[in-house]
């Protein structure tokens, strides 16, 4: 999935920086991960068996993928006859085709007709298995979290769902293809959340907190709405051209909140190493940072440059780079 915020690739230079400053292997360490995304960093942490994992985001979609990606412990290769049967369905005209194809008849354009009714045949056949208890809540989750991943490859959309394109590109003309969303058995239990992570942290406590918050005003909620309607499958009036549902704005997208809700979160935090990633373009300043963290402990700054992720591949952005810093906070 082309997420904004992936540390996928950046995914190394974290490792090796958490395991410099605390000195120790991480199979030793309760790590929180407080703003999972698309699992990058949970699955990383996961590949270095790591002790326990603490995941966490308040997107629901993000709380399917890391329960998959990081809670999932099973042989997800067991699920290969219900993948097959899944992926043979013929489609029908339910909630995705409806709102958000443009033979449903409101316009929209996320996914091609055929794909729209394939997610719907899909959705809907996941949730039957799940009522009469065919399958457990974790394999629910892995079929969930495979859904997700396998109708984002068709999206007509320039990676995001704030908006989709006027015309079908070619990944989107292709028939979706139902694939497994592969996870890594693990024999340690983590744990996943779905809360909003200034609440979750005065419930919690462990060695290491990573924090990947949003740098700047655009909302997760509405650039992967689609994404959070697939996975809840619910009832509710779609607004505006682009079919957005309600979310909850956040308040480290706000200028005026950020600083406050870093803040609390730091001081909050029950962990005596602290990470935080943030670029030198986010709504907060190197300087402020540096001057919160001095306040609760020994900080250090490390730094990489990153390319900045584009929404239309095909856009050459003036400056490809940007400066990844990761705040460091001994407390």
């Amino acid at each position: 999935m082309n997420y904004i915020g992936s540390k996928n690739k950046l995914s190394g230079f974290l490792y090796t920086h958490f395991c410099k400053v605390i000195k120790e292997s991480l199979e030793n360490c309760v790590v929180c991960d407080a703003f999972g995304g698309s699992g990058a960093v949970g699955k990383m942490l996961k590949e270095h068996n790591t002790k326990e994992i603490i995941s966490n985001d308040r997107e629901y979609y993000s709380y399917v993928l890391n329960q998959n990606y990081i809670a999932n412990s099973f042989d997800w290769r067991d699920m290969g006859k219900r993948v097959e049967y899944l992926n043979a369905l013929e489609g029908i005209e339910g909630k995705i085709f409806r709102r958000y194809c443009l033979g449903g008849g409101e316009g929209r354009m996320y996914f091609s007709d055929e794909n729209g009714k394939k997610i719907d045949a899909i959705r809907v056949e996941i949730q039957k298995w799940f009522e009469f208890k065919e399958i457990t809540e974790q394999e629910f989750f892995f079929f969930l979290a495979s859904l997700l991943e396998s109708a984002d490859s068709v999206a007509n959309t320039a990676s995001v769902y704030g908006a989709f394109l006027k015309h079908y590109k070619k990944t989107a003309q292709k028939n979706l293809e139902y694939k497994p969303a592969e996870f890594l058995p693990h024999q340690n239990k983590h744990r996943v959340y779905n809360q909003d992570a200034n609440s979750l942290i005065r419930e919690i406590e462990g060695d290491i907190l990573y924090l990947d918050p949003p740098y700047n005003s655009r909302e997760y909620g509405a650039n992967y709405h689609l994404l959070n309607t697939i996975a809840l499958y619910d009832d509710f009036t779609p607004q505006g051209k682009t079919g957005l549902r309600d979310y909850e704005r956040s308040n480290f997208c706000k200028k005026n909140r950020v600083y406050e809700a870093l803040e609390d979160l730091i001081a909050n935090a029950r962990f005596k190493y602290i990470f935080l990633s943030y670029n030198n373009e986010g709504l907060l300043t190197q300087e402020q940072i540096k001057e919160m963290f001095s306040k609760y402990g020994k900080y250090d700054l490390k730094q990489i440059k990153y390319q900045r992720f584009k929404a239309d591949n095909a856009r050459v952005a003036k400056s490809s780079c940007v400066l990844e810093c990761l705040h460091i906070l001994i407390k």
